[in-house]
């Protein structure tokens, strides 16, 4: 098991390394976390909902995301509620304290009920906390950090950040308010984050493994690795421009801001620049706009509004492209009449599209193949995740095979599509950002063929390449019982 000393200290990216790593050596090896808080969501194959970072980590393993890597799904919808999701569905909406009441226990039997199904698949399961388990204030109720770990017996990893300072003392911290029974399975210490000296650090070390018992077993470099963020906190951290970017696209960084990772393929396009700015913010001049999408829609929309966001993308004269709750947002109503978003009412959207979208009580979570009949009439593949369906206008051009997955204006400057992962697709991307270049009288980009995944392969790559010098793979394995497993 991998915790953490804090959110983002590194046990996304750590589960991620060791997955690969231990699929290089032939291991079956599976990730898992009980819980997961976020709103970068992934559809599996029988159309079930699972965190997106236990999707990366599943590839990572050489697998196909299931629904038991990540059984417990919590979607935060604002006014301090959240969705819920149970195996793969929705199981209600509620605030903590009612979550706590009424899905502990369902929750808890589901996690143990995805945990013995891994086993019974697979040779190693990696699980992975969620923040810290040291939140004394939140341990009786904890449901995916060192309660899995106990319930399982498994040897455990505590990972912290030092790039943000103190990484000591949070190792020393966290250590000193578990429970004996669960220090005592705290195997070893990760440095991750690291870009200085070992030499001036390793005095730190020595004194951190006496002073705790338990030693350090890597320290890790840091790395410029664009995998998916597990939540938007990543966003706050704005990438510097690039010499190279010939196009900026604006990507509105809404308060509930769902499935980011849509914009993976986009920045990792040489010649784009990507920036996100807030409801507060300034549009400038960029060559594009993109709404993202979200998962409170009508409450991003009034926020919109409120801020003066709204008219600034009314009056931008530039392509704009809606992405699910970014699509509703940029029609003319949206309708919610049983009040799934709050309160019930029509509402008036941006009126860039002619569109209309009513929710009801029918969530769309699926997996897509389909032809595109625009912008060069490609194959896609991408998966759908939205509340509510929309009816486009005749005067509409559909942009797929299936009219229900978005349209485009006549005039070709406002697109709207409820398919994630539509930028991942290399020829779609490609031809949609000539459309781009066209209009400011750049040559094309060459089309390729493929899908991002061919890149985050690469990445999967580079990570174990790079860490796994600092990191004791044969000692790991030992104490899963697999050193027989590991190639000599």
């Amino acid at each position: 098991m991998v915790v953490g000393t804090s959110s983002h200290a590194g046990k996304s990216l750590l589960v991620t390394a060791l997955g690969r790593l231990f699929h290089r050596r032939g291991v079956k090896v599976a990730p898992f976390k009980g819980q997961n808080m976020a709103l970068n969501a992934y559809v599996t194959a029988e159309g079930q909902e699972i965190g997106h970072a236990q999707a990366v980590q599943a590839w990572a393993c050489g697998l196909e995301p299931t629904v038991a890597m990540n059984p417990i799904l919590l979607k935060p919808q604002g006014n301090m509620t959240s969705q819920v999701i149970l195996k793969g569905k929705p199981a209600g909406v509620c605030g903590a304290v009612d979550y706590y009441r009424d899905y502990f226990e369902p929750g808890w039997q589901a996690v143990v009920e995805a945990l013995a199904e891994l086993q019974s698949q697979y040779e190693l399961v990696i699980c992975e906390g969620a923040g810290s388990p040291a939140e004394v204030n939140l341990r009786h109720r904890d449901l995916t950090n060192m309660r899995v770990a106990l319930h399982l017996g498994a040897s455990t990893l505590l990972v912290t950040d030092i790039d943000r300072g103190g990484a000591l003392a949070h190792v020393v911290g966290t250590l000193q308010v578990l429970p004996p029974e669960e220090r005592a399975l705290i195997k070893g210490i990760v440095i991750n984050k690291f870009r200085g000296s070992l030499a001036l650090l390793q005095p730190g070390l020595d004194w951190l493994a006496q002073y705790t018992g338990v030693p350090v077993v890597g320290v890790l470099p840091w790395l410029e690795m664009a995998l998916p963020e597990e939540d938007s906190m990543g966003l706050f951290d704005q990438r510097g421009a690039r010499k190279q970017a010939q196009l900026e696209i604006v990507v509105i960084r809404l308060p509930r801001i769902a499935n980011f990772t849509d914009f993976d393929a986009l920045e990792a396009e040489p010649s784009v620049r990507v920036r996100y700015v807030s409801p507060d913010g300034h549009l400038g001049q960029p060559d594009a706009i993109i709404l993202p999408g979200s998962k409170a829609t009508i409450a991003d929309l009034l926020v919109l509004e409120a801020s003066g966001m709204a008219a600034q993308i009314q009056a931008y004269p530039g392509v704009i492209l809606g992405i699910c709750g970014g699509l509703q947002m940029l029609g003319k109503t949206i309708d919610d009449p049983e009040g799934f978003e709050g309160r019930p009412g029509r509402y008036p959207g941006l009126g860039l599209l002619d569109a209309q979208t009513v929710f009801d009580v029918h969530k769309t979570t699926r997996r897509v193949s389909v032809e595109s009949r625009l912008p060069g009439g490609e194959s896609v593949v991408g998966y759908e995740i939205h509340q509510g369906q929309t009816a486009f206008a005749r005067g509409l051009e559909a942009l797929f095979a299936d009219p229900q997955l978005g349209a485009v204006s006549s005039d070709r400057r406002v697109w709207g599509t409820y398919l994630h992962g539509l930028l991942d697709n290399h020829a779609w991307r490609r031809h949609w950002l000539n459309v781009l270049r066209d209009s400011r009288g750049l040559p094309p980009l060459p089309v390729l063929d493929g899908h991002y995944h061919q890149q985050r392969e690469e990445m999967f790559e580079r990570l174990a390449g790079a860490w796994e010098p600092h990191l004791p793979i044969d000692v790991f394995a030992g104490w899963a019982g697999l050193n027989h497993r590991l190639p000599t």
